[in-house]
């Protein structure tokens, strides 16, 4: 690498982004997820990147990380430099923080994971920890140095992410829906760190987000991409109130513009008592065993209804949604399933085979990843109904609806890795579907869901509760909640176990 590269890459200078006719298609489609991209970025331009999910907006921050892959991976062609470098050979100029933020955790513990980049490149020991340091404090992720990463919640595991990449010190800052898993606070105050860092280095900046007023206050670009394409690109104002309507169209949240919702319950909450499926009794949880994230929990799940669960990040939402599921125990008290979701395989949902669990309770994991089991899009949602015996012609008549409702039947045989963020989440809640499930557990649904996407989900559950389901919806996402008529209920954050509040 010529010497005033290495100094670029060390000390964090700003770096301009050229795309010159680039395209990336996976090795797994026919069609290229984008083609024909012309984009200039001058060094320290903050760039809102807009688009309908699976627009490609995460290939192209990809692309520009330099994190696609080689040959085996997929094509690429045209031009894309960062900082007049290929990105292959200018890694370390690029901070990406991904969709899924349980895919970057990569040591046990926290302070060591925010130090890791930093260490490849080559940063001074005692000038990492000043940097772990400031990041950690930047991000407000009051944690131990020496607390275990598999102890945090998902929303804490996207401020560590972010941690990482600002310690970093990139010329180019990449985030990737950088606040889907974080709470109302934890939303301003990443826009906030974000804000102080760039304000502090001047990096150039790329932000893909549904949720346009998120980010509008920080960034003095918007390009939008649609069709493989960049098809708008211009001072926010301007985009915006040019194809306001467009975009809304496309499934952009645009402010002003709220997306469709479904009609009240057929029988509101406040009517007669719904019948219960299953019951917390004095309930304590936890991922790590003697340390409780929440207790003293005492809650109902009923058919025919929406339970919420809310409370800011690390407070215990997806644990309480695990042990719910039957796929963590209690720390303490119980999880008591009642007739007739008990049939056949007694009260305790903990104690229940695999078998037993899928027409009982379908779960949908905060990260999607840790679900995709098969090779194609079709034969995932295909596993349960393989796995319980069922005709294979109805299982097939099945899988098909699914693919149809949750648009994903254009993906039919593609790899579910390729997906982007928002359709790996459908593929999830469709997976949990195929198999007819009494009670649904789906933690944070909505994430990555662009406003179209976003208002089919939501009409989805809607029709399921009406039918007599059971929903219990753990989430950050007030606006499901008030769509979905959910009964909420919210978790505290922890204090007694050495979790501090984030």
């Amino acid at each position: 690498m010529p010497a005033d590269r290495a100094a670029d890459r060390a000390s964090g200078v700003p770096a301009a982004v050229e795309l010159r006719g680039w395209g990336w298609r996976h090795a797994s489609r026919n069609a290229w997820t984008l083609r024909g991209v012309d984009l200039e970025i001058a060094p320290g331009e903050r760039v809102l990147l807009l688009g309908a999910s699976g627009s490609g907006k995460s290939t192209l921050l990809h692309g520009i990380a330099g994190v696609l892959g080689g040959d085996e991976e997929g094509e690429a062609e045209g031009e894309l430099l960062v900082g007049g470098a290929p990105p292959t050979l200018a890694r370390g100029r690029a901070g990406l923080v991904l969709q899924d933020p349980d895919a970057q955790v990569i040591l046990a513990r926290v302070g060591d994971d925010v130090a890791f980049a930093c260490e490849n490149l080559g940063v001074p020991r005692d000038e990492i920890w000043q940097r772990v340091g400031e990041a950690l404090d930047a991000v407000g992720l009051d944690v131990a140095l020496d607390r275990p990463t598999k102890a945090l919640s998902g929303g804490q595991k996207q401020r560590l992410a972010l941690a990482g990449a600002l310690a970093m010190r990139p010329g180019v800052l990449l985030l990737d829906e950088p606040t889907a898993n974080l709470d109302p606070d934890g939303v301003a105050d990443v826009r906030r760190a974000v804000g102080r860092a760039l304000d502090a280095t001047g990096a150039t900046f790329v932000v893909v987000e549904h949720r346009v007023d998120v980010w509008l206050p920080l960034v003095d670009r918007v390009v939008v991409i649609s069709g493989g394409k960049v098809v708008a690109d211009g001072a926010p104002d301007a985009v915006l109130g040019a194809h306001a309507t467009a975009l809304a169209a496309e499934g952009v949240w645009m402010p002003g513009i709220p997306p469709r919702v479904p009609p009240p319950p057929v029988e509101p909450p406040a009517g007669p008592v719904r019948e219960r499926l299953l019951a917390a009794e004095a309930l304590a949880v936890a991922r790590v065993r003697d340390q409780p994230v929440a207790s003293g929990i005492d809650v109902e799940v009923r058919a025919g209804e929406v339970l919420a669960i809310t409370g800011r990040n690390g407070a215990g939402k997806s644990t309480l949604g695990l042990t719910f599921a039957g796929l963590l125990p209690p720390a303490a008290g119980d999880v008591v399933a009642e007739e007739p979701l008990a049939h056949g395989a007694g009260p305790h949902p903990i104690r229940w085979r695999s078998t037993q669990l899928l027409t009982r309770i379908g779960t949908v994991f905060q990260e999607p990843e840790h679900q995709l089991l098969t090779r194609t899009v079709r034969d995932e949602l295909l596993v349960g109904p393989r796995a319980l015996g069922h005709d294979e012609a109805q299982a097939a008549a099945r899988v098909d609806d699914l693919l149809e409702r949750l648009r994903l039947a254009p993906l039919a045989r593609a790899n579910p890795y390729t997906l982007s963020g928002g359709e790996k989440r459908r593929l999830t809640v469709a997976a949990a579907l195929a198999t007819a499930p009494r009670v649904l557990v789906l933690d944070e649904p909505t994430f990555g869901q662009d406003a179209r996407t976003w208002a089919e989900l939501v009409d989805m559950l809607a029709v399921l509760r009406d039918e007599g389901r059971a929903i219990v919806v753990i989430t950050h996402d007030a606006a499901v909640v008030e769509a979905l008529h959910a009964r909420e209920v919210r978790l505290a954050a922890p204090d007694p176990t050495g979790v501090r509040p984030v």
